[in-house]
């Protein structure tokens, strides 16, 4: 039976297959070294898409090359353009340091960290695999630069592996795990009690609070000037990585004292929003780094001699091998030799420069002059931004004003690409502005200062608007009440409120009232968050997809009824107030459908009866409590999530209130330390 493949494309295969994979292999490893630290600052998809593509496809060449290298040498095939088999011998290690992978990415996600196991055993194949290849080629010339890269293969290979090991979130959490405490010799003193009681000795039991432990952040100065042109970078790093080091087990649901909430509370209350969102940066940068990457790894004492060793074997190889090499070897082997030589050279440079002039440098340094240096070329060298630093947004009305072709909606769902399509057309991105910051902050630290006890701070991160109303006694209707009262789901309250806000910003343009702002981006984020990152508000949607694909539908069937200039938003707004809704619309239509498109329009026409000011007063203080309550009854591991994805304001809402001890994370109140027998006179 004839090939479909000729003879020729065959010979060209087998001729330049090893040649062309080890090359490519190795512009991987470039682009993934160059690409990486844009997934913390991006949450484009096609970039995200592009960085998985080839973090799969680096593994999968390098291994593939491998085998392309054991299986060469059993060809006998007299037509191939052979390679010399200790010089293919040789490119083996040069996979293993592949798959190593660049410093600054070792998962792509979550997942990829549980799988550690896996590369585990990958580990071992892939080295056993070179040791054969290696075993059945043995040259006197280049076996010593071939050893030399092995182990320096072995060293990164293990790197990998080891920090996959530590990112695993089982591994994390019992990593912070404190050394088991039993507590006072509970029967040695109840043993002396009662001797002494039986001798008739006056004797009592004096408890002492547990006392304050110092804080590392308690050492800088509190008077220190922390605004941008005068605060040096040194002091945001440092205590950074202080409250990294404290408040990383927030991703696996560890338990806080007193001690760190008080020490945290202290800190924020003291600071501008601007400097606490620089510090929180900062923090979330280091736990990125130690989910993603291999910085913990690396950054350790015997990670640096590892590290030192590494680079050592890669300079002595080029050098053995510039010195030895055969000259029969065909020139354009040599020459592809030479370009992995001079690509390991050049990514182990690069990674060494940025393993130098890197955050975590700069706090394991103690001389602050050089502390300064090193902070000033990292700063040269990287992008100031640690993370997107956008707040997305989508908007329903928006959505249901402007639909695509019916027949691309049924394809792209087919292919499974309907959300990519969704967030390439409906979602818009906006750079997240210091006042919105601001306005955030304060709020959470207004609530912060009023959880004076476990159970007001409690009642607090659970508001969900209930406790911004009750502000305005005299301002909120019985429809704004019931909107974001306990019997109403969390995402029936969102979509409430959304359209609601939708309909009170469309209708008054010339409103430049700094809350009005506020609420139209928090809504729309949160919608966002709602429709677009289900995973993420797993937690708390609750219905939300269905009950906001019911609410579009009657919402395009409203807007369809109507002319032409109904499809511009001010004018669809407009419309939809003009409704008549003095009866409420599950008296009308019975509950079946979810859609709350008629309940908003109701909530809204309430919130147009108030002042300006007080109308948006009152729904940009809803709005931070919806915000924060999704914060945090969202799961953690969502959050660290979307740190390689280019962040999310929630997340820093986050942390901000676990900076705040708005939280279930904290033992608030003080525990007893220790007991004393008390002798009596």
């Amino acid at each position: 039976m004839a090939s479909l493949i000729s003879d020729t494309v065959k010979r060209l295969w087998d001729d330049w297959n090893l040649r062309a994979a080890v090359l490519i292999s190795l512009f991987f490893q470039m682009a993934l070294i160059s690409l990486a630290t844009f997934r913390k600052r991006t949450g484009n998809r096609i970039v995200n898409a592009i960085i998985w593509s080839v973090y799969l496809l680096a593994d999968w060449l390098a291994a593939f090359a491998v085998g392309l290298i054991s299986r060469g040498q059993r060809n006998d095939n007299p037509d191939k353009i052979r390679i010399n088999e200790e010089l293919a011998a040789f490119w083996a290690p040069f996979l293993l340091l592949h798959l190593g992978g660049p410093d600054n990415i070792t998962a792509f996600s979550l997942e990829d960290n549980e799988l550690w196991i896996r590369h585990l055993l990958g580990l071992v194949i892939q080295l056993v695999a070179v040791a054969y290849v290696f075993a059945q080629s043995i040259h006197p010339v280049l076996s010593v630069p071939t050893i030399l890269l092995f182990f320096a293969g072995a060293i990164k290979y293990a790197e990998r592996t080891r920090a996959l090991y530590l990112g695993c979130l089982g591994n994390f959490k019992a990593s912070m795990l404190p050394m088991p405490d039993a507590g006072p010799n509970y029967v040695q003193l109840m043993e002396e009690y009662s001797s002494r009681k039986a001798a008739d000795v006056p004797i009592k039991i004096k408890i002492e609070n547990e006392p304050e432990r110092g804080s590392q952040i308690s050492e800088i100065r509190e008077e220190t000037d922390w605004t941008t042109e005068q605060n040096p970078h040194l002091d945001v790093v440092q205590t950074g990585y202080e409250f990294f080091t404290t408040f990383r087990g927030l991703i696996v649901d560890h338990m806080f004292s007193f001690h760190e909430r008080n020490k945290s509370r202290n800190f924020f209350s003291r600071r501008s929003a601007h400097d606490a969102f620089r510090v929180m940066e900062v923090e979330l940068n280091f736990m990125y780094d130690s989910l993603y990457t291999k910085m913990a790894v690396v950054h350790s004492n015997i990670g640096y001699v590892f590290r030192f060793i590494c680079s050592v074997l890669i300079v002595l190889s080029f050098v053995e091998f510039a010195s030895h090499h055969s000259p029969e070897i065909n020139h354009f082997d040599v020459a592809v030799t030479y370009i992995l030589l001079y690509g390991a050279v050049g990514l182990d440079l690069v990674a060494l420069i940025k393993v130098i002039f890197s955050d975590w440098t700069v706090v394991v340094l103690k001389n602050r002059r050089v502390k300064r240096i090193v902070s000033a070329v990292r700063d040269k060298l990287s992008s100031d931004r640690r993370w997107s630093n956008t707040i997305s947004q989508h908007n329903l009305i928006n959505f249901c004003l402007n639909q695509r072709w019916r027949w691309l909606d049924i394809a792209a769902e087919t292919v499974g690409l309907k959300a990519v399509l969704d967030e390439m057309k409906y979602k818009k991105d906006s750079v997240i502005k210091d006042n919105l910051k601001e306005f955030i902050f304060h709020e959470l630290k207004g609530k912060a200062y009023k959880a004076k006890t476990n159970k007001v701070a409690k009642e607090i991160y659970s508001a969900r608007g209930k406790s911004a109303l009750s502000d305005y006694i005299g301002y909120r209707s019985e429809t704004m009440s019931s909107s974001v009262s306990e019997e109403v789901d969390y995402d029936e309250s969102v979509l409430l409120w959304h359209i609601a806000t939708e309909l009170c910003y469309s209708t008054s343009p010339g409103d430049k009232n700094s809350n009005r702002e506020y609420c139209k981006l928090i809504s729309d984020y949160m919608l966002y968050l709602l429709v677009m990152r289900p995973t993420m508000m797993s937690a708390v949607a609750g219905i939300g997809q269905i009950r906001f694909q019911d609410t579009c539908e009657e919402a395009k069937k409203f807007f369809s009824r109507g002319s032409s200039s109904a499809t511009r938003q001010r004018v669809a707004c407009e419309k939809l107030l003009n409704v008549n809704t003095d009866v409420e619309p599950i008296y009308v239509k019975g509950d079946r459908s979810k859609s709350v498109l008629f309940d908003a329009c109701r909530l809204a026409k309430d919130l147009r009866n108030l002042e300006d000011d007080q109308r948006w007063e009152i729904m940009s203080k809803v709005w931070v409590e919806l915000l924060s309550y999704a914060a945090s009854h969202c799961r953690p591991y969502a959050h660290a999530q979307e740190l390689s994805k280019g962040g999310e304001l929630i997340t820093f809402v986050w942390i901000l209130m676990a900076h705040f001890g708005l939280g279930d994370q904290f033992r608030i109140e003080a525990g007893h330390a220790r007991a004393k027998l008390i002798v009596g006179k």
